[in-house]
């Protein structure tokens, strides 16, 4: 039982440490970070509701999730294929597309949200 637990225990850490790396080099997390922030400052200004903040939060978890899995495959990819290969540059490429795809979903859930108070 104390091994289970110590390894759960563990296996957090490496959690801790992925998010680490990932803001440690990858400027667009900074970005989505950013843009996070000026979300939840934007939704104290305008007293949002309940619901809405759960969809706003789920949208930055998405995004900042997408971003961590786009990060991944770019340091597995540059690890299996050092080179330019064009599959490898497929890879990345949609990789980076899930993120633009989350990204532009949460902006248009912003906008769903935040029009009423700006209107």
């Amino acid at each position: 039982m104390w091994t289970y637990l110590q390894q759960r225990w563990l296996s957090f850490g490496y959690a801790f440490k992925g998010i680490a790396t990932l803001f440690r080099t990858q400027a667009h997390a900074w970005l989505h970070l950013l843009a996070a922030l000026l979300v939840v400052i934007a939704g104290f200004y305008f007293g949002i509701e309940r619901w809405e903040w759960a969809i706003l939060t789920a949208c930055i978890t998405l995004v900042i999730a997408a971003e961590a899995l786009n990060t991944a495959i770019e340091f597995l990819t540059d690890l299996v294929s050092p080179e330019y290969h064009p599959l490898a540059g497929k890879a990345k490429d949609t990789a980076a597309a899930a993120v633009l795809l989350c990204a532009i979903g949460a902006v248009v859930m912003g906008i769903i949200v935040f029009w009423p108070y700006l209107t």
